[in-house]
């Protein structure tokens, strides 16, 4: 049983938005092309797992801090014998692994997982021991990417290649499990420690003036949608899509407060922040639909 999905980083969804109104450096290009193989790799993961049979939680996307160090997991699964912890790498290309150093066989060093998953592994551990909770604890490696392959790889490395995740997946609905109030417990306290504002993520920097106004089309992500005024309905001059209107400035709503989490909601600033809605009254009566009018004096914002 999922009782944590994952969804797209938060980090990818501010950089894209950014990317969309604002020229963003290459540094900032990579890092989004980066965020996006790793979350396809993940999601490709999390769709082998699915064919799990055996009693178990899985937890996707934590980020928990153990004794003031936080460390990222990509899918945890809690069985009865016990809890397999998952670092996902959508890596694709020939690599070696020599001793603690994998690099490209170009010869470029990059980080290497293993000593990243060994630490999560080790913080966990110590996050058990704090909550007096006694369960033992494995780690694997998954390169999920079939066009990967490492050498000097030893078979006794906690390595799950993509060829052998279907063989893995096969052993433990072998397993007996049955799950209990203890099982249950740890996954509650797990989903209460989760850290939701991860540290690492890094922001170019950005304000409100520099940034181009408008509303981004679902559909290609131009900023090129139009509003005759005439229907409630909006179009994309680009790939002609068509949106809802109200949905479409709701839509701005979140992206903007995602942007912009100090600045209040109003009318105002909602009417320049799309820019291509023709009447302000539009925006005020979907806002006092859909959000909570607080009024502050002459002034007054939606929350």
């Amino acid at each position: 049983m999922i009782i944590k999905n994952r969804t797209v980083p938060d980090e990818l969804i501010l950089l894209r938005f950014i990317r969309t109104r604002i020229k963003v450096s290459e540094k900032t290009e990579n890092q989004i092309i980066s965020l996006k193989k790793g979350y396809d790799g993940e999601k490709r993961f999390d769709k082998r797992m699915i064919n799990l049979s055996l009693d178990c939680l899985m937890i996707n996307d934590l980020l928990l801090e153990t004794n003031h160090t936080h460390y990222q997991i990509d899918s945890l699964l809690i069985t009865q014998p016990k809890i397999h912890i998952f670092e996902v790498k959508n890596y694709e290309g020939d690599y070696l692994l020599d001793d603690d150093c994998l690099r490209l066989l170009s010869g470029k060093e990059i980080k290497n997982p293993l000593i990243q998953l060994s630490r999560s592994v080790s913080l966990f551990r110590q996050l058990l021991q704090q909550h007096r909770m006694n369960f033992s604890v494995e780690g694997h490696l998954v390169f999920i990417n079939p066009e990967c392959y490492l050498y000097q790889a030893s078979p006794d490395l906690p390595i799950i290649f993509p060829t052998q995740l279907e063989r893995f997946i096969k052993q433990l609905n072998t397993q007996s499990s049955k799950l209990n109030g203890k099982h249950q417990g740890l996954a509650n306290k797990l989903l209460a420690s989760h850290i939701k504002d991860s540290p690492y993520s890094l922001l170019p920097e950005y304000s409100y003036d520099e940034m181009e106004k408008g509303i981004v089309c679902v559909r290609c992500g131009n900023l090129d949608m139009s509003d005759s005024g005439q229907t409630k309905t909006i179009i994309c001059k680009t790939c002609g899509f068509v949106e809802d209107k109200e949905v479409a400035i709701l839509r701005s709503v979140q992206e903007f407060s995602l942007l912009f989490p100090d600045q209040k909601i109003t009318t105002n600033t909602l009417y320049d922040w799309c820019k291509i809605i023709k009447s302000k009254k539009t925006i005020r009566k979907i806002l006092q639909k859909n959000y909570k009018h607080v009024r502050l004096g002459n002034s007054s914002y939606f929350e």
